[in-house]
């Protein structure tokens, strides 16, 4: 018996304009039209092998299941993108703890909330707040702190007793427990003033001196 003729083969992923066929639909059709073709003229005698021709056939279904799969993949991750706009847009005009670690005092003498999100429980957690030429001005110590996102307020008050000037401040943090240091990210407050959407995703405009975030940078809605 003989075989399927290489040239057909060969043929099956090319249109029949000469370029590489381009989807599962045209190496389909492009395979049974030229199958058809050669059974037509096969010698009735020896006739060819059908083992390359299923293999062929079997492959070419594997290629269409996988672009019906994509197709269906592209279709949810369009849905997940819109529903992701429609949660951002409702976040404008919300306050919420984002990685960072910015203060803000007011002219009222009014502070800014700041979080610590801890990997673990820590007994130790010491928070030592910077004025704006790096100076420190105030250490706020707690205890037993639990772990993930947790929000605090500093008074606005100095070491010295004094209310602080208005103005920008900056926070760093230490947590441990029994001894050991525990992980932990600084969180700070900001206010979603518009959602833009850019080649790297949706961003949220946080005002002038916060950085655009991402949805998933949210730690709390205050």
């Amino acid at each position: 018996m003989s075989t399927i003729d290489t040239a057909v083969l060969n043929q099956i992923n090319r249109n029949p304009n000469g370029g590489v066929a381009s989807n599962s639909a045209e190496m389909r059709d492009n395979f049974m039209t030229l199958l058809v073709t050669q059974l037509r003229n096969q010698d009735p005698l020896n006739p060819m092998e059908n083992n390359e021709m299923t293999s062929q056939l079997a492959q070419i279904n594997t290629v269409s299941g996988i672009e019906s799969l994509n197709d269906t993949m592209q279709t949810i991750n369009g849905q997940m993108d819109a529903a992701k706009a429609m949660q951002a847009a409702g976040l404008i005009g919300k306050a919420v703890l984002v990685p960072g670690d910015k203060l803000m005092v007011g002219e009222s003498g009014q502070t800014t909330p700041f979080g610590i999100e801890l990997d673990a429980p820590a007994g130790d957690v010491k928070v030592t707040i910077y004025n704006n030429s790096g100076v420190p001005v105030r250490q706020l110590n707690f205890d037993q702190v639990g772990s993930g996102s947790q929000s605090f307020v500093w008074d606005g008050v100095m070491d010295d007793g004094s209310p602080a000037p208005a103005g920008s401040y900056k926070f760093s943090v230490e947590a441990a427990n029994n001894g050991e240091a525990v992980s932990f990210k600084q969180l700070n407050y900001a206010q979603v003033m518009a959602v833009s959407n850019t080649a790297d995703g949706l961003r949220l405009d946080l005002g002038g001196i916060f950085e655009p975030v991402r949805l998933e940078d949210i730690r709390q809605i205050i």
